[in-house]
């Protein structure tokens, strides 16, 4: 892909602000590289090396009312296409196809500069050149002289870029003795107009009928056609296209015009005679969407109005094309332009255009708590067209967190004041109240919302610093012994927790535990071999950066009678004494021990 930069470098302040040009062709599927602000802007070169990864790149977002977003910033500036660019539906035809991106650089939290990146989208040659009807039908009189002129409808080439839709013409004829030949001039606006051109007398007794073929070629490469059938009659046809008093028109316009009275009045006549001398006016194809909306023509008179909801506000000129169309067939037209320039008396109110480093929807937007004081957080733009003191416009936002700071020129940015704290405070809430100083002055306020989303930084708690239990000895492995449970008032991965077991000592811990915090038994217990167990449980959370903590744990053994006294002397058996016999003694021949392992009785 070809890609051509253009770069203005200035200084502000420590840092330098850039503008840049990219050019990327249309067509292209969502996600293609487009260039690498941070390189083309060498917006690290006055920035040690060790700062590089602080400085981010991102991109402002737009109003819901904007529509969709064609480009992605990433943060380390490198730009990229969202949607599949089309020039014929960004931009208007014959003139350079661009959409600017504002992107805000910041070094940590701390707000830099915000450039804006043009980027020119070259139109592909994916239209080819269209007629509006495939044929068309003339009548030449059999006594009209050696160059008469007939004619016939241009084609039109979608593209908007100069060479896919600049068209040439040629004609193709049937047969080398047809008396018919093909010129082509420019109309105001730009679009050709074609004729046919009569190159001997006609003699309809010899022939009554001619086919001819129009070949429209556009100059994009590769080349597209397309091809438009002429079939000529020898007869009486309408030959005159209607024709404007001037082709320019001029108005100017005081914004207390009503618009009941009409700007203006175009006048346009046709030599021809019945119908192919009757002029309606209408607005050419070249005339916006968005302008005929706030105009109104009257077809028969060509007096214009304004629409009932034109606004003085949204812009000072209007170009408008009129074409005036007779009613023969075909139809012969002209263009003229009508020129209308508005003279601003009035005092109105700004407006403003808010838009959040996050994304926002229904003015909420959102910032995490680790926010640092300083931070940049949401761009404010006002408009105010008004002259002198009533275009002069001043902003306020009163609020503990948040202020704002002026940047000139009617823009400001919204930055953090104080630190901010989820916990005790989930939204901030604030309003920018803009006011101009006209008399009697007007004002505009908008109202936001800021949801503040968690940052990990709450250690989960034990509900107690010892949990003690009392369990079976000789019970099957899984055998429930109690619940451990912690708290983390953090959302999210930051509140989900998880249980370990383990031993300071590094002793066998012969018990599981569940993330619900459950402890079960390994494997069957023997009290015999060990009656207490001290270990130590470990929580910890799902955050970044991973938060834990630890408890104590006491397990003791209770006892059954699962052992069998036992001799302890003798310790042989059988077991063979010899002893003297003493009819009248009264002394031990000896003394038998045993034991039981069990405890208590």
């Amino acid at each position: 892909m070809l890609v051509q930069i253009s770069i203005l470098i200035f200084t502000l302040r420590f840092c330098m602000s850039i503008d840049l040009t990219y050019y990327i062709n249309e067509g292209k599927s969502p996600g293609t590289y487009v260039g690498d602000i941070a390189a083309d802007t060498m917006s690290y070169d006055k920035i040690p090396s060790k700062d590089h990864s602080q400085i981010t790149f991102s991109q402002l977002q737009q109003d819901s009312s904007t529509g969709l977003q064609l480009f992605n910033v990433s943060k380390a500036g490198r730009l990229y296409t969202v949607e599949r660019l089309d020039a014929e539906s960004i931009c208007k035809y014959n003139v350079e196809c661009f959409k600017i991106v504002e992107v805000a650089v910041k070094q940590d939290e701390s707000f830099i500069i915000i450039l804006e990146v043009k980027v020119i989208i070259k139109d592909a040659n994916d239209n080819a050149p269209e007629f509006p009807v495939k044929m068309v039908e003339l009548k030449f009189s059999e006594g009209d002289g050696e160059g008469m002129k007939k004619f016939i409808p241009n084609a039109i080439d979608k593209d908007v870029g100069v060479h896919n839709s600049q068209i040439t013409y040629n004609l193709r004829k049937n047969d080398i003795e047809v008396p018919f030949n093909l010129t082509v001039t420019k109309k105001l606006d730009g679009t050709a107009k074609l004729l046919i051109i009569l190159a001997k007398r006609l003699d309809r007794e010899v022939k009554d009928t001619y086919m001819l073929r129009v070949i429209a070629k556009d100059g994009g490469s590769p080349m597209k056609q397309s091809i438009l059938s002429v079939k000529i009659l020898v007869a009486d046809v309408n030959d005159n296209p209607p024709v404007f008093t001037q082709n320019i028109y001029n108005v100017s316009l005081r914004n207390t015009h009503q618009i009941s009275i009409p700007i203006a009045k175009l006048s346009a006549t046709d030599l021809d005679a019945d119908k192919n001398g009757q002029v309606s006016y209408h607005f050419s194809s070249k005339t916006s969407d968005q302008i005929m909306k706030n105009f109104q023509l009257d077809k028969k008179s060509g007096e214009i109005f304004l629409s009932e909801t034109f606004s003085f506000q949204k812009r000072l000129t209007y170009a408008l094309y009129i074409e005036a169309r007779d009613e023969g067939s075909p139809p012969m037209s002209s263009t003229a332009i009508l020129q209308v320039n508005v003279i601003n008396q009035q005092n109105n109110a700004p407006s403003m255009d808010v838009k959040f480093m996050s994304e926002s929807a229904d003015n909420l937007a959102t910032i995490s708590e680790g926010v640092k004081v300083g931070s940049f957080i949401a761009y404010v733009k006002i408009i105010d067209n008004d002259i002198g003191q009533n275009g002069i416009v001043s902003c306020s936002l009163v609020h503990d967190k948040l202020k704002l700071q002026s940047l000139g020129k009617k823009k400001y940015k919204v930055v953090v004041k104080k630190a901010v704290d989820r916990e005790t405070e989930k939204n901030i809430n604030f309003m920018i109240t803009c006011q101009d100083r006209g008399f009697p002055s007007l004002k505009i306020e908008r109202k936001f919302s800021i949801q503040i989303t968690d940052v990990n930084d709450v250690q989960p708690e034990f509900t107690k610093d010892t949990f003690k239990f009392l369990t079976y000895e000789n019970e099957e492995a899984n055998f429930p012994v109690g619940f451990i449970n912690a708290t983390d008032p953090d959302l999210g991965l930051g509140g989900q927790l998880m249980y370990s077991l383990f031993s300071k000592k590094n002793q066998v811990v012969p018990f599981k535990i569940s993330n619900f915090g459950f402890i079960s038994t390994l494997q069957p217990l023997d009290r015999e071999k060990q009656n207490i167990y001290e270990f130590q449980a470990l929580v910890r959370d799902s955050g970044i950066p991973l938060l834990n903590n630890t408890t104590n744990v006491i397990i003791e053994v209770m006892d059954e009678n699962d052992n069998a006294p036992y001799f302890t002397f003798p310790s042989v058996n059988p077991f063979n004494l010899d002893i003297h016999y003493e009819p009248q003694s009264n002394n031990d021949v000896t003394t038998l021990r045993a034991s039981d392992r069990d405890s208590h009785v």
